[in-house]
C-alpha cells in the first residue's frame, strides 16, 4: 500500500520536473554568449556604384540583409534610417564619408564605411560660392571684406565659420563676385546662429553693382534678420530661410530666390551693423542653381 501511494505521487509530479530540466538546461547563462539572443559576426559591408545618367549620383546596397539597417551620407546629417539600398546625389565637390550601420538579434550593431570622391561640382546645383564653409585660410581668401564704417564692427574668420560684433551704429561687410546665367533661378542659403542681438540688421544681397570701399550698401536685398522686424532676437541658430524675416527686393516677400535679366558677375555681399550686435555667425554660405 504505502509503496502504491509513493510511486503514484513521483508519477503525479514527474512531468513537472522534467520540464523544469528542460527549462533549465534551455536558460542562456549570460546575454550574448553564443545563446542565439545576440547577432554574431555582423557584416555591414556594402558595395558603391555611380549611376552613369545621373550626374553625381551614386547607388549604396548592403551585402547582407539585417533587423535594422541606416545609412550616413556624409553630409552632415548622421545617420537614418533605411533599407538595404540607398541612393545620394553629391551637388558638390569633395570627399564625403558614407556610413552604413546594421542592428542584429539583441540589439548588436555594426558599422562599416567608405569613402566616395566627387571631383566637380554638379553644374545645376553645384554651389557656386567659394569658401562658403569658412574651412581654412584658403576658404578665407575668397571672401573681401567691405569697409563702411570707420570703426565699430568687424568681421572675423573662424575654422568653419565668420563672425560680425558690431556697436555704436557701425557696420561692416564681406563679399564675392560670382558669375551667373540670365533667367536662371538660384537659390541662396546660409546657417546663422546668435544670442543677445538688439538693434541688429543683418541683410544679404545678390546684384550687379560692384561693392566700393567706405561705402554703404543697399542693392537688391535678398533675405536677412532684423531685430526691429521680430528676428535674431534672443538665441537662435538655424537656416537663414527659415528664421529670418527680412522680405526680398526680388519678390516684395519672404524668398531666397533671385533671377539676373543678364549673365555675367553678381556679388554676394553679407551686410551687418547695429547698436547692441554682441555676435552674429555664419557658415554653409549657398548658392545655387535651382533644379
Amino acid at each position: 500500500m504505502n509503496l502504491h501511494i509513493k510511486l503514484k505521487y513521483i508519477f503525479k509530479f514527474l512531468p513537472l520536473v522534467l520540464i523544469g530540466l528542460i527549462f533549465t538546461s534551455c536558460q542562456p547563462e549570460e546575454l550574448g554568449e553564443g545563446n542565439g539572443l545576440t547577432a554574431d559576426n555582423l557584416d555591414a559591408d556594402f558595395t558603391i556604384s555611380e549611376i552613369t545618367d545621373a550626374n553625381n549620383t551614386y547607388s549604396l546596397n548592403a551585402i547582407n540583409s539585417y533587423i535594422s539597417s541606416s545609412w550616413d551620407l556624409g553630409k552632415g546629417g548622421g545617420f537614418s534610417s533605411g533599407g538595404n539600398s540607398a541612393e545620394v546625389f553629391f551637388p558638390d565637390a569633395g570627399t564625403y564619408t558614407v556610413q552604413h550601420k546594421v542592428t542584429g538579434i539583441g540589439g548588436v550593431s555594426s558599422v562599416s564605411s567608405q569613402t566616395v570622391n566627387v571631383a566637380t561640382s554638379d553644374p545645376i546645383a553645384g554651389n557656386i560660392v567659394k569658401g562658403g564653409k569658412f574651412e581654412d585660410a584658403s576658404a578665407h581668401s575668397e571672401w573681401t571684406i567691405l569697409n563702411i564704417s570707420a570703426s565699430g564692427a568687424n568681421w572675423t574668420f573662424n575654422d568653419g565659420s565668420a563672425t560680425i560684433v558690431a556697436s555704436g551704429w557701425n557696420q561692416q561687410a564681406i563679399y564675392q563676385p560670382i558669375e551667373v546665367i540670365a533667367n536662371k533661378t538660384y537659390t541662396i542659403d546660409m546657417i546663422v546662429s546668435g544670442d543677445g542681438n538688439d538693434e541688429t540688421w543683418f541683410e544679404v544681397f545678390a546684384s550687379t553693382v560692384e561693392p566700393v570701399q567706405w561705402n554703404d550698401y543697399a542693392s537688391n536685398v535678398v533675405m536677412g534678420l532684423n531685430t526691429w522686424g521680430g528676428c535674431g532676437t534672443g538665441s537662435f541658430n538655424g537656416i537663414l530661410s527659415s528664421v529670418g524675416c527680412v522680405d526680398s527686393s526680388y519678390t516684395s516677400s519672404k524668398s531666397n530666390e533671385v533671377t539676373f535679366d543678364t549673365s555675367g558677375t553678381i556679388y554676394l555681399v553679407i551686410k551687418c551693423g547695429g547698436n547692441q550686435t554682441s555676435g552674429i555667425t555664419i557658415s554653409n554660405v549657398e548658392m545655387r542653381g535651382k533644379i
